[in-house]
This record gives C-alpha cells, structure tokens and sequence, in this order.
C-alpha cells in the first residue's frame, strides 16, 4: 500500500514539494523572523487599502450589471403595456399575456448563470415567477417588509441583501442575493408592479472574501438604514461597535482604523448607500514576517534552483514514456495495429499505455468485426439471390395460379399458392443492409405458416402475442423467419403430436426481446451447448457446416442460419445483442433476440403502459 502510494504522478509530487518548500520556508521564516516586523506593520495599511479598494470596485461592477439587468425588465414597453392590461378577462388573451410575460422573464433568465429566480408582482398582487423549478409562493408574502419597501421607492433599485433563502419561493432553500424595484408604466407614470430578481450570492461572498486578512477576519456590507446586507461570517447582525460606519458619512475614501485589539478598514462603494467593513484580531496579523528584502535574491535563487531540478526530474521521468507512446501512436496512424507499447513508469502513464494497447487491440478486433459482419451479409444476399430463380416472374406467375384456382374454387391450394407468392415477393426486395419493420417480418412468417399448416396436416397452431406499439421498431431482414423454420423442422416435425409455436416482445430493463418458443422436440444438452458456443460474439471459428447431425443449426436456406443472424444483429445493434437459446429434450426451445429498447413517443408509451 505504501508503495503505491509513492508511485503515484500526483503523490510523489505533493511529497516532494511539500517537504522541500516546507523545510525551506521554514528555516527562512525562523532566520528572518526578527527582522520583518517593522515593514509589515507599515505596509499593512497600503495593503489593506488597495485591498477594500479593489473590493469597493468590484462591487461597483457587480451592482451595475445587477441594476443594468433589473432596468431590462422594468424598462421592457412590451412588459409594461401586458402589466398594464392585467385585468384582460377574456381567459385565452390572459392565458397568451401570462405566456408572453414568462417568455420575456425566461429570456432574460436564461441569459446568466447567476440567477435563481425573477418574480414580477403586479399591483393586483399577480404573480409572474420564472425559475428552473416549480415554485411555492410564500402566503405571507404581502405583509413582507421587503415588498412595502420596493413598493415605496420611487423607481430606484432597493438592495435587499444576502437572504438565507428565497424571499418569495419557499422551496428555493439556498442563500440568495435579493434585490428589486417598482416598474412604472411610462405613458401615464403609474405603477404598474414591482421585480424582484434573486441571484447566487456567491459573487458577493467572494468579493467579501478579498478582505480577509487572515483565517478569524470578520467582513460586512452595512447599509446607510443599518441593515446588515452581508458577511462571511453568515451572521444576521453585526457588532454595535461597526453601527458607525453605516450612518457616518463615509466617503469612498479608504478609512484604516488601527485598535489596541482589532485592525479596521472601511469603504464605500459608488453604487448603493453601503459601507464595505473588514475587522482582523490584531494577534493574527503576525508582524515579524516581511522584512526578507536583503535577502530575497539568496532566497530566489535557492528555490529557482530547486524549481529547476525538480522540474527536470519530473520531466525525464514523465516524457520519456510519453515519447514512446507517440511513437507507437505513429505506428498506428501508418496502419500498424499489431504493435504494443511497454513502459515501466508511475501509475498512471502506465494505466494510459494499458489502455492505449486495448485500444488499439480493439481497434484491430472491429476492423476483423466488421470484415466479417460484411461478408455474412454479402453471403446471406447472395444466398436469398441464389434462391430467386427470377423472383418477379415467379411471383407474378403464382398470382395468376391463385386467381386460376380462386375460379375453381379451390380455397385451400389458392391459400397455399397466395401465401407462396407473398413469400417470393418480399425475398425478392434484398437491399444492402435492408432493415424492416417488425410489423413485415411478421406478415412474412404468418405466410409461411400457412404453408408449414396445410404441409403438417392441421398439427401446428400459432399464436402472435406482439404489443402494436413494438410492430414499427427496425431490425434485420430475414430475422424471424430462419428461426421458425427451424423450430417447424427440428422442434415440431419429429413429434408425431400437434405443436404450437409462439411469438411474442416483452421489455427486459433496456432492451426488446422478440420470443419465438415450440413445445416441439427440444434438443440434448450437449447439442444446446455447442449451439451457444457458436453464438459467442464473432465466433468465426465455427462454420455452419459443423452443426451436430439430427439437431442442425443451420435452417432450410443454408448461409441465413442462426450463427449468421446473430452476427447480423451485432453488426446492426452492437455487442451485447443478437441471439440467446434455451431448450429442453422434449419440452421445446426457446430463442430470443434481443435488441436495444426503441424510444416512445408520449401517446404510444402511455398505451404501452396501460396495457
């Protein structure tokens, strides 16, 4: 486990540096200690000043965009006309004003990562909110404090401050940073409503986070009223102490305040009537620490040294792995899939080798897949052409047989000709990759089931047990039919009793799978083996000629059979599906083709779930 963890990029790096920057910091610290403390206590001023100065400005910026953004809904003509119009009785009309309004609100909320929700209360008390959830409005809501006092400005921005959660929506339960204003129409100076827009308050937090001269530093926002609008500390109230910054005058001026126990530095920002306050324990600010300029060169260039060495370390032990694995990433661009990388360097290079190696072992592995897969489907074509003698003429010609019998009244040959004809037809339509529907395999096996009825003497019943809501998802052509023929052949035939064979679709969590099950003669352990073993993922290895004799794999049109089929659906659906059998001697076979869950539209999965 120690090993390990030495022989990690990340680990050995952190151990190095921590312990090589660690020693030297301190052993300069308890060199220089002494002689730092006079510049410290001199500078720590200018610092603290340009500090909150920064602080001030930032706030100024956040506050602009804030102000630009509450001025883009209250000064929205289109906004104000619909808030103007809210008593619209006509249900439709309010039904389109109340869209309206949320499409512009939506617009704008979508147009910044910061916001949690906009809410539009009209003078009627109607409530427009966007935001990403649904939302519960508080019922108290109209006896806020914070509506009575954006309701009472006369069009200015009112600055709510950092809220432990939503003022108006109980279910938004993070802080938020509030503010609003009323919204006036122009054309007769009315107010028709007011915004309240609430924002992350992480931008705030992080600017109060600029102060912090040290771990305890205590930062608020104190508003000109006396109202605490923010702090890092997540208290509500601030010290009596700092009551005088908020209604003092302060101008924008730093104003640095050096106490027997706390450091105090205050600022103004341009934007709204608050005073930014930031107070530091004076034990934390440890004085003896920055007077190191006689001796910062010696320092430097200790610790660039340093730097250099560790980096030249590093970097050997990291490029030259790296190189190799270029070099074998050009091999491979060149079409060479055969080579392997092998390097001996920390953890994680050798991981990305492993995984380059498996990589390109795949790559190889579906290149061969998907020469294979073409070949099986060049010879499931060829076969289905080779077993059309002029499929359009044979078809026609059935046709005109079937009608020459519908004359005589010969019902039962015409069936069988009609059906015969049918199966011709949609044989002969063989395109590359064709796909169809489930729906057209279907009709295609029902026509051959009326041939197979009349050849086995009334001995086979079929029962199709398929939702509609399956019979338009795609799959290869020819799928169920090798399948039942040999479930007619080899499961039904040799028993001399009447048969039944089943189709049916059911879900199985992320999949479809078409069942097709006889009660037939079943097939011997052994021989049920040998077939999953031929059904392994791109077997080639296993011809269909080596099918065990009396239980044949294989269906009646040689080079469409179940090794074949099953490659084909990996081939169209990937790995992981295709074919899987279950038979017992005497008892019947199962085969399941199993294929990836087709998505539902909104009125087809409800039907399905009904159902």
């Amino acid at each position: 486990m120690i090993r390990r963890f030495h022989h990690t990029i990340h680990n050995r790096l952190f151990l190095l540096f921590l312990v090589g920057m660690l020693g030297l910091l301190l052993i300069v610290s308890a060199v220089y200690y002494k002689n730092t403390t006079d510049q410290f206590q001199n500078k720590i001023g200018d610092i603290s000043s340009k500090s909150i100065s920064q602080t001030v400005g930032l706030f100024d910026l956040l506050l602009e965009g804030y102000d630009g953004l509450s001025k883009s809904i209250t000064g929205n003509l289109d906004l104000q006309r619909l808030l103007r119009d809210n008593g619209e009785t006509n249900p439709a009309v309010a039904f389109i004003n109340e869209r309206t309004i949320t499409n512009m609100l939506g617009a704008i909320y979508f147009s910044r990562d910061d916001l949690v929700g906009i809410h539009v209360i009209t003078s009627k008390d109607k409530i427009y909110s966007y935001q990403r959830y649904m939302n519960v409005i508080d019922p108290d809501y109209r006896t806020a404090d914070w509506l009575q006092e954006v309701r009472k400005s006369g069009g200015e921005m009112v600055w709510l401050g950092v809220q432990k959660q939503s003022l108006l929506d109980r279910t938004e339960k993070r802080s938020v940073f509030s503010f609003g204003r009323p919204i006036y129409d122009v054309y007769n100076n009315r107010a028709v409503g007011i915004v309240l827009i609430e924002v992350l308050p992480e931008p705030i937090l992080s600017a109060l986070s600029n102060l912090s001269l040290s771990p305890n530093s205590k930062t608020y926002v104190i508003a000109e009223s006396g109202r605490m609008m923010a702090s890092n500390t997540g208290e509500t109230d601030y010290p009596e102490a700092l009551q005088r910054f908020s209604h003092n005058g302060y101008g924008r001026s730093p104003v640095v305040e050096k106490g027997p126990e706390e450091f105090t530095v205050a600022s103004r920002p341009a934007m709204a009537d608050w005073t930014v306050v930031s107070v530091t324990p004076n034990k934390d600010l440890n004085v003896e620490l920055n007077e190191t300029k006689k001796y910062f060169l010696i320092v430097l260039s200790v610790l660039v040294l340093l730097a250099v060495a560790l980096a030249t370390f590093v970097s050997r032990t990291i490029s030259n792995p790296l190189k190799k694995l270029i070099r074998q990433m050009r091999q491979v661009e060149q079409g060479n899939f055969h080579g392997t990388l092998n390097v001996n360097s920390y953890e994680e290079i050798n991981s990305v080798a492993n995984s380059f190696n498996h990589m390109v072992h795949r790559m190889d592995q579906l290149i061969e897949r998907v020469k294979l897969s073409s070949m099986s489907e060049k010879s499931a074509q060829l076969q289905a052409l080779q077993s059309q003698v002029n499929p359009h003429f044979l078809y026609n010609t059935l046709d005109m047989i079937y009608w020459m019998l519908d004359e005589q009244e010969d019902e039962r040959l015409g069936n069988v000709v009609l059906s015969l004809s049918r199966m011709f037809q949609y044989s002969s339509r063989w395109e590359e990759g064709a796909r169809v529907t489930l729906r057209e395999e279907i009709e295609q096996i029902q026509h051959y089931l009326t041939i197979i009825g009349y050849r086995l003497e009334g001995r086979l019943d079929t029962q199709i047990d398929v939702d509609p809501v399956w019979l338009d998802v795609c799959l290869p052509k020819m799928t169920l039919q090798p399948i039942i023929e040999n479930a007619v052949k080899y499961g039904l035939e040799p028993v001399n009793r009447r048969g039944l064979i089943r189709v049916s679709a059911k879900v199985n969590g992320p999949r479809l799978e078409i069942v097709i099950e006889d009660d037939g003669a079943g097939m011997e352990l052994s021989t049920l083996e040998r077939l999953r073993s031929s059904l392994q993922p791109m077997d080639a290895d296993l011809s269909l000629s080596e099918e065990p004799e009396g239980q044949s794999l294989a269906p009646v049109r040689r080079g469409i059979g179940l090794q074949n089929l099953h490659r084909r659906l990996e081939l169209m659906f990937g790995e992981g599906y295709g074919l899987s059998v279950d038979s017992k001697l005497g008892e019947g076979t199962v085969v399941t083709v199993t294929m990836p869950l087709p998505p539902l539209g909104g009125k087809a999965l409800a039907d399905f779930n009904r159902g």
